[in-house]
């Protein structure tokens, strides 16, 4: 069956045509192409108001991005064949990139599958399906995977709050084989258990992994503190570079657990300390008994993570930040990172610049880090980039 025409209104081809691919309510001639006459996840036809043909996409009526653009070739429509063919092309840049099968396997957008996020564990797939259009192929979606990968298990990942926004259910789910809530992954050579099934997001962060690695050439010094560290990723490659105590704090009983067994996986049970806490207060503490830190690492979650929120969360990392800075020893490394995209690089740079002058501090940015090449920017798409990890030297104001 023909796709539905979906018809823009006057120039709101323009960023499409430069490379983005979302389509929002206010820019489709609704007199033209009504959208309540659309299904969620329909497949629709882009076309300019003078019928310039677009590409393929698919459409959620209910949606403030009421369609995305999946392919810009007339002969190729959204299908198992199209699904077949991004999966390889994304599954050729992870097997350049990594020798372990551990890696964002697909980034949305960015490898043209816009509403679909699959992480790989060796065998073992997470998928989330984060928009009607990808939901209404779910089917394809997974035959594809089945047949690319070859995997022993798949598990849908589809707690995420972005469903709500399409009009979707939340909910996990294992559509094929039994996975455990538990497997061994390495990074740098460390061993960390992590949970697919019940951990955040999908079980680990592998957006962070390039900026881990980057800690060896700064020097970490005796003291570490890793604050909202999550199963110790951070805290861990501190510890297995020398630092002789690590502090470990995170609000969430069941992750400071796995960093517990996690340091004793690795034999640095005796330099990791887990510490239970809201971020905020266990800092004030820390602060208030004098404690001092040769290199501190706030990998915080997403404080804004809409536009509305901009101005609180903006508060909230200037807060975090000067907590860390006032814990640094002279000389000592500030590793932090935002993972909101509302916010971009040079206003967390001048955000944290701020909280250190605050605090009577100077810093020198050293470095800047953004997701590693599992997670690729796609350079009309400035959503898909949306890590920032600042590495700076601390040392009193000058």
């Amino acid at each position: 069956m023909k796709p539905m025409p979906l018809q823009l209104r006057k120039d709101q081809e323009r960023r499409l045509l430069a490379g983005h691919c979302w389509i929002y309510s206010n820019e489709v001639d609704t007199a033209a192409t009504p959208l309540k006459d659309l299904a969620p996840g329909q497949a629709v036809e882009v076309r300019s108001d003078h019928d310039r043909w677009i590409g393929h996409g698919y459409v959620n009526p209910h949606s403030l991005i009421c369609a995305r653009l999946v392919s810009r070739d007339h002969a190729r429509p959204l299908s198992p064949a199209l699904w077949v063919a991004r999966l390889h092309n994304a599954l050729a840049l992870r097997e350049r990139l990594y020798r372990r099968p551990f890696y964002r396997l697909v980034f949305g957008e960015s490898d043209g599958l816009p509403g679909l996020i699959v992480d790989r564990y060796g065998d073992l797939l997470c998928v989330q399906l984060t928009t009607a259009g990808m939901e209404r192929v779910r089917g394809e979606i997974l035959a594809a995977l089945e047949q690319v990968l070859r995997p022993s298990t798949i598990l849908l990942r589809n707690d995420t709050p972005m469903r709500e926004l399409e009009g979707l259910t939340q909910g996990v789910e294992a559509v094929l084989g039994d996975p455990a809530d538990d497997l061994i992954l390495t990074e740098q050579e460390i061993d960390f258990q992590v949970a697919p099934r019940s951990g955040q997001k999908t079980g680990w962060f592998f957006d962070q992994a390039e900026n881990r690695a980057r800690l060896a050439r700064f020097g970490v010094g005796a003291r570490v503190l890793d604050v909202c560290c999550y199963t110790g990723a951070w805290g861990l490659r501190a510890a297995a570079l020398g630092a002789d105590e690590v502090t470990c704090v995170d609000s969430s009983l069941n992750a400071l657990e796995r960093v517990a067994a996690n340091a004793e996986r690795n034999h640095l049970g005796e330099r990791v300390h887990p510490v239970q806490g809201d971020a905020f207060e266990v800092l004030r503490g820390l602060r208030d008994d004098g404690r001092l830190f040769d290199t501190v690492i706030l990998d915080p979650p997403a404080f804004i993570k809409r536009r509305k929120d901009e101005k609180e969360g903006l508060q909230a990392y200037a807060r975090l930040n000067r907590l860390g800075i006032e814990l640094l020893a002279p000389g000592g490394l500030l590793v932090t990172s935002s993972c909101s995209f509302h916010m971009d690089r040079d206003t967390f740079l001048r955000t944290v610049g701020q909280a250190g002058r605050r605090a009577g501090r100077f810093l020198q940015l050293l470095e800047t880090g953004q997701q590693g090449p599992d997670h690729p920017v796609h350079p009309a798409i400035p959503e898909t980039a949306y890590l920032k990890t600042l590495f700076l030297r601390v040392l009193p104001g000058i």
